[in-house]
């Protein structure tokens, strides 16, 4: 019996999953603050400004949903972008720290306070918005909004960074790299998903591309005479596999095979397989770095082959550094939203991804809550999270989003013995970072 299509998995495990993950949402407890934070009357003052945006806000998130755009090619979004943020009376720069689709506004320096809110606007090769970068994007540009309406009042500074390319690009980091992050004390943004989460963790990640070089030979007539590249390749990607089982849950490898030689005939003399690492915490990252190095020269030895390893030609991402004094902040303003953002633990934290946030959080103290905009049945980089990205909850999360980050800069600005907490947990879980070094 022929079969033309995949047998489809089965869903029990998910149906699993989803049954616990309501259960324990139905129990769960928010995170609260210990901080009075902004007054009431700059909290009101910050609601009318987002409330008032909110239809151009709106506006915007549908157009960009409409008209997706890859990584470092965003040339129409951030134009976009930056002629809501004109139309409002603030100056713009778009081309920043060497990448073309860069923006960057902000208030004027009284050397107070400055927080920045970032925005994304990249979008998924063949799925559009399907990581809902329209949303972030939108709710940044309304929190930015929000918050500059008082940011001389409260003494501070509050600025917009729109970062390209964060589907793999890694423009968070290159405009680190580049000295746009210098000045800044703290960001903040948010993220689309299928719950609201004040604190949800993302991986760490790197890339590795492992080339092999054999020798080619006529595969019939002399095949003592190659040394087969594409065998290299094939023993790299089982020995991955048998290294899944050793692996902590946490830790994530997939690859794809990008060179096996053209024609059967011919032993191949050059083969390469692309890899994925993934892990959560920095440590263990970098050990998996160094067991895949292992695998890589293992099987170019057994093949007598030699082997190029090609490692972040996008810079590396780091996982996310938690800062529980902002989101506890965030948590309590989305109470007048109508949403309960959850505390860490109860969705399950393996249903993640990467994201180059993370490098920045171990800058500075960085928020990265979740929002929800789709069922819980439904995942990131799918086409039904496109869909979620562009309908009526999609906008509802652009709006809800902007009062959040715009009531938590504010926040931040007003209030410093929050600012003081916030910055005594970022120190106590580490302090800053010499990210690059890291990986080096």
């Amino acid at each position: 019996m022929t079969h033309t299509e995949p047998i489809p998995p089965d869903d029990s495990h998910l149906r699993a999953l989803l049954e616990a993950t309501a259960e324990a949402v139905a129990s769960a407890e928010p995170l609260g603050s210990e901080h009075a934070g902004a007054a009431a009357d700059v909290r009101a003052t910050v609601e009318r400004e987002v409330r008032a945006r909110a239809d151009e806000l709106v506006a915007l998130s549908q157009d960009l949903h409409a008209h997706p755009e890859v990584g470092f090619a965003e040339h129409r979004s951030v134009r976009a972008l930056a002629e809501l943020l004109r139309a409002h009376g603030h100056e713009v720069t778009v081309g920043l720290g060497g990448l073309d689709t860069a923006l960057q506004a902000g208030t004027a320096d009284r050397g107070g306070p400055h927080i920045a809110v970032l925005s994304e606007y990249d979008a998924l090769p063949g799925l559009g918005h399907g990581c809902g970068h329209n949303v972030i994007c939108t709710a940044g540009a309304g929190g930015f909004l929000g918050a500059a309406v008082v940011s001389e009042q409260l003494g501070g500074r509050v600025s917009l960074v729109g970062t390209p390319a964060e589907e793999g690009g890694g423009g968070k980091e290159t405009l680190a790299r580049a000295g746009v992050f210098d000045d800044v004390d703290a960001v903040i943004m948010l993220h689309p998903f299928s719950h609201d989460i004040a604190l949800h963790p993302f991986l760490g990640r790197r890339q590795l591309e492992m080339v092999f070089h054999g020798v080619g030979a006529h595969a019939s007539a002399q095949p003592f005479m190659g040394r087969n590249a594409l065998d290299a390749a094939v023993a790299a990607y089982q020995g991955v596999s048998a290294l899944r089982q050793q692996l902590p849950s946490t830790d994530r490898v997939h690859g794809v095979f990008t060179d096996g030689g053209a024609r059967p005939n011919v032993i191949p003399a050059r083969a390469a397989v692309l890899f994925y690492l993934r892990s959560a915490d920095p440590e263990t990252l970098r050990d998996l770095a160094r067991r895949m190095t292992s695998i890589a020269h293992g099987a170019a030895e057994m093949t007598g082959c030699g082997v190029e390893l090609h490692w972040d030609s996008q810079p590396a991402y780091l996982p996310i550094r938690f800062n529980t004094t902002l989101a506890g902040r965030w948590s309590v303003n989305q109470e007048g939203t109508g949403r309960t953002p959850l505390p860490p633990g109860i969705v399950p934290e393996f249903l993640t991804g990467s994201t180059d946030l993370g490098n920045l959080s171990y800058r500075m103290p960085s928020l990265h809550p979740m929002i929800a905009v789709a069922e819980s049945t439904v995942a990131l980089h799918t086409k039904e999270f496109a869909e979620a990205a562009g309908s009526p909850a999609g906008d509802k999360a652009v709006v809800d989003g902007a009062l959040g980050l715009a009531l938590t800069a504010a926040d931040y600005l007003a209030d410093p013995d929050l600012r003081q907490a916030v910055h005594d947990e970022f120190e106590a879980s580490g302090g800053a970072w010499d990210v690059p070094r890291f990986f080096d």
